[in-house]
């Protein structure tokens, strides 16, 4: 099975395709990712407050992959966003992953009403890090249209990705549409939704059924055509299978345009609103 790349404004290359690990245990985590290797994924984005990184890490040891062959995305921990703190959250999680650099480092969400509003300084962090040779590429996630405009203008620096909860429910198109116009890409978090009926939607069902395909590859096929970056989450293997098996089929303008349909707006949103997120954890 051959993953599509996607080609980013630095010039670099993402796989579209991966696997994410949220609220994946740590102790299950080693396995889930060995597996998904084994199977053929190649592109694993994790976090630091996932608290999974040494997890993904021995299973990156272990499967003795050509490090150029795998791409890995972790994120800046929430309680890490003083500039002073990233460089040193970042080496901790290389240690943890057992990597020199990551190919993607994220802010994972851009807590406006905390630390004065100076994500843009945070930014700014990550940039430099990026220039230190720690971490390829660097992107932001969960940030709103005017939070991008911002880290944009106040830096000069346009992210490689955007990271946005986008699944047919909420399909995100404000941050999505500035996303794209800054020039990056849109990689889409719960891109299967979080069990608010997305997989047993009629329509879903329906398109499913024509195909002979699962209601998940479908959502997961939808998002793929559109250009999003996706990386469902799956513990069991044979899901992992099926989640990758969807390079070898097509919907038609009228399911997409049947898909898009479903977007319920700001009531679909199944995560927290960036807007007004503040959660700092204690690590």
């Amino acid at each position: 099975m051959t993953v599509p790349t996607i080609k980013l404004n630095d010039g670099t290359s993402i796989p579209q395709f991966g696997l994410g690990v949220w609220q994946v245990p740590q102790d299950e985590t080693e396995q889930v990712v060995s597996e998904a290797l084994e199977v053929g994924y190649r592109h694993i984005d994790t976090a630091q407050m996932y608290q999974n990184e040494a997890g993904v890490g021995a299973a990156l040891k272990s499967a003795g992959l050509d490090r150029e062959d795998v791409y890995v995305t972790t994120k800046l921990n929430n309680s890490q966003h003083d500039p002073a703190k990233a460089k040193a959250s970042l080496e901790r999680s290389l240690e943890l992953l057992g990597l020199d650099r990551v190919d993607l480092f994220l802010i994972h969400w851009p807590l406006p009403t905390r630390y004065d509003g100076t994500y843009a300084k945070t930014w700014e962090a990550l940039v430099g890090l990026r220039d230190a040779g720690l971490t390829t590429s660097v992107g932001v996630s969960n940030f709103q249209p005017d939070h991008l405009d911002k880290i944009v203008a106040e830096t000069g620096v346009v992210p490689a990705v955007n990271q946005i909860e986008v699944h047919p429910y909420f399909t995100n198109e404000a941050a999505r549409s500035a996303t794209l116009a800054h020039g990056a890409k849109v990689e889409s978090w719960s891109p299967l939704g979080q069990g608010g009926g997305e997989l047993t939607d009629p329509v879903v069902t329906e398109i499913a059924s024509a195909h002979g395909r699962s209601p998940a590859q479908v959502l997961l096929r939808w998002q793929i055509d559109r250009g999003d970056i996706v990386f469902p989450k799956s513990v069991r293997r044979e899901r992992l299978e099926e989640n990758l098996a969807i390079f070898d089929f097509e919907l038609s303008d009228d399911q997409v345009t049947a898909l898009a349909a479903l977007d319920k707006g700001e009531p679909g949103r199944s995560g927290p609103n960036p807007d007004a997120f503040d959660w700092i954890p204690s690590f």
